[in-house]
């Protein structure tokens, strides 16, 4: 399975959002290279230049992509052993997915107004103008489902969404791989039978010669 096969397999519903501001301005400055190259990988042609195609293009405005690094980072932060979503340019993935898959931008990009407007409700600025704990604050009431009221229920789709599309961006890297401690398809050492079998028949192993008949 690809990426974008796993993609295929995360829900999609529909969020009802209160729209309280204009998406800013497309992007001047070029987003960082996706880390979606790696696509690259087994394509055709053809296919290749539609990726291309796609990274080349802008879906999310630069305010957008900010506030999505931001919950990225949020729900997959740097530790002392694995970099963070950021670092391994899942945003950049989740661009490129919503570019693939447009029947993830809406949601997408209502999700992150809904953000914005409870952010503006309660602080008077938008999620990226926030300190770190009114983020939080925030994050905590969209996080967890089974506690979460009911007026905060778009955002909670929204945030379950977003951190279905970290994870799959997230653990489909190079990195996330080798957090996971994935070996792929490597040669397996076998050390023969256990040797409790081996006494019970008499018999012995040897990794040239395999069994020799101990009676």
């Amino acid at each position: 399975m690809n990426r974008r096969d796993l993609l295929k397999a995360i829900p999609l519903t529909t969020l009802s959002i209160p729209s309280t501001a204009t998406p800013d301005a497309a992007p001047t400055a070029p987003l960082p290279k996706p880390a979606v190259t790696e696509f690259k990988q087994g394509k055709s042609p053809e296919e290749q230049r539609h990726d291309g195609a796609l990274q080349a293009a802008r879906f999310l405005t630069a305010h957008e992509l900010a506030t999505v690094t931001l919950l990225c980072d949020i729900i997959l932060p740097a530790d002392a052993r694995t970099p963070s979503a950021s670092q391994v340019g899942v945003p950049q993935f989740i661009e490129f997915m919503l570019k693939d898959q447009p029947d993830m931008q809406t949601p997408i990009r209502g999700g992150l107004s809904w953000v914005d407007h409870e952010c503006r409700n309660r602080f008077g600025k938008p999620f990226a103008e926030c300190t770190v704990s009114q983020r939080i604050a925030v994050v905590d009431d969209i996080a967890y489902p089974a506690k979460a009221k009911h007026e905060n229920m778009p955002g909670v789709a929204f945030f379950t969404r977003l951190r279905n599309l970290t994870a799959a961006g997230y653990f489909t890297s190079k990195a996330g791989i080798a957090a996971l401690g994935y070996m792929g398809n490597t040669p397996h050492q076998w050390a023969g039978p256990p040797k409790e079998v081996l006494d019970q028949f008499g018999l012995s192993f040897d990794a040239d010669v395999h069994y020799a008949d101990m009676s």
